[in-house]
């Protein structure tokens, strides 16, 4: 069988020109053969055209690099990116100014990739590849909160901003 397997495969490699016969061998094998066997009874086989196949060009190379002071685009955009863990319609209660602020993001954090979370439209504390972020002694107030996803330093996409008020409560000398 094997033997059979073998040589048919050979026989499609043959050019399109030659002829391929189909006959039984006497251990009662099928068998194909570019020459016709002698004494036993062939029969021609039909084969299909051939298949073509067209190679795509390559894409074309970048014909200008970037400027060095503009970010890369990223491989692929964030579908979610957004705080999380914090209060809607209701001030956050933080005694001391601290509490922990949840990223929601999808897919996950891409390497080189880092979150930095803005407080007030300013950057707080350092970047990081964390989705937990902590804040500390924060004023009490309003404040407007988002995080950015950083790639070499540079800011590539951006949360909405959420608008929360902070509760603290003062505790004088008596």
């Amino acid at each position: 069988m094997r033997q059979s397997l073998a040589l048919l495969l050979l026989m499609l490699a043959l050019p399109a020109v030659a002829q391929i016969y189909k006959y039984t061998d006497a251990n009662g094998n099928t068998a194909y053969s570019s020459q016709p066997p002698d004494g036993t009874k062939a029969e021609t086989v039909e084969l299909p055209p051939l298949n073509n196949v067209n190679t795509a060009a390559p894409p074309p190379a970048p014909t200008a690099p970037q400027p060095q002071n503009q970010p890369q685009p990223s491989a692929a955009a964030y579908q979610v990116l957004e705080l999380t863990d914090l209060p809607q319609d209701e001030a956050l209660r933080a005694n001391n100014g601290s509490f922990t602020v949840g990223v929601a993001i999808q897919p996950r954090l891409q390497p080189g990739h880092t979150l930095q979370l803005l407080v007030d439209g300013e950057p707080y504390g350092q970047p990081t590849n964390v989705p937990r972020i902590q804040v500390m002694q924060l004023d009490r107030g309003e404040h407007s909160l988002a995080v950015q996803v950083l790639q070499d330093q540079q800011s590539i996409q951006q949360s909405q901003t959420v608008t929360l008020t902070v509760q603290r409560v003062h505790v004088g000398k008596p």
